[in-house]
């Protein structure tokens, strides 16, 4: 008579050939965490990208704004004030106005026919006249404006702006200029 042949493991394996269904749940349950981890962190890390580089945009757009409004000040021989948002400046002969428009949330640039954005998102805007002894200039009227125009030495600009995304908070920024001086005007105490 032959043997009949029985169903072994074969050599080497343990006695069972899978898992159950406890540890499959387990394994689940840890893979979920462990992803549901990895997935918070990546968001995490996007929105702080974002708003790094919102903040990086704003930083970047203000600095080159104020070097260009630094050196026209500087250089400026004589200036007029449009409103209380705008400032006419004459440097080497040729008027550069300096405009901030509070619909578009822009601060803007205007020489020889050409008008720049410097800055945009900006949700609030002041520009501040001082004479000579370095007092402060008001300019909430016409007749205050052509005041200042005479006597303006000094000029200083606060703002603020906002950049929204949609990933992440809104980021915010301040800024407040130096006094920048009128070198080349001519004012007299």
């Amino acid at each position: 008579m032959l043997p009949v042949p029985t169903l072994s493991t074969p050599p080497g394996w343990p006695g069972r050939s899978g898992f159950t269904l406890v540890e499959l749940m387990i394994g689940a349950a840890l893979s979920t965490f462990i992803l549901a981890g990895v997935l918070s962190t990546f968001l995490f890390l996007g929105r702080s990208g974002a708003n790094v580089q919102s903040y990086n945009d704003m930083e970047a757009q203000s600095r080159k704004a104020l070097e260009y409004f630094a050196e026209d000040t500087r250089q400026a021989s004589d200036l007029t004030w449009t409103s209380s948002t705008t400032v006419k400046l004459t440097v080497n002969g040729a008027p550069i106005t300096y405009t901030y428009d509070s619909a578009a949330q822009t601060f803007s640039r205007t020489a020889a026919g050409a008008t720049r954005v410097m800055m945009s998102g900006i949700v609030s805007f002041e520009f501040k006249a001082y004479n000579i002894t370095g007092a402060a200039l008001p300019l909430n009227s016409a007749s205050a404006l052509a005041t200042a125009g005479q006597s303006t030495k000094q000029l200083q600009i606060f703002l603020g702006a906002a950049r929204n995304n949609t990933t992440a908070v809104t980021a915010t920024n301040t800024v407040l200029s130096a006094r920048f001086i009128l070198r080349n005007k001519r004012v007299t105490s």
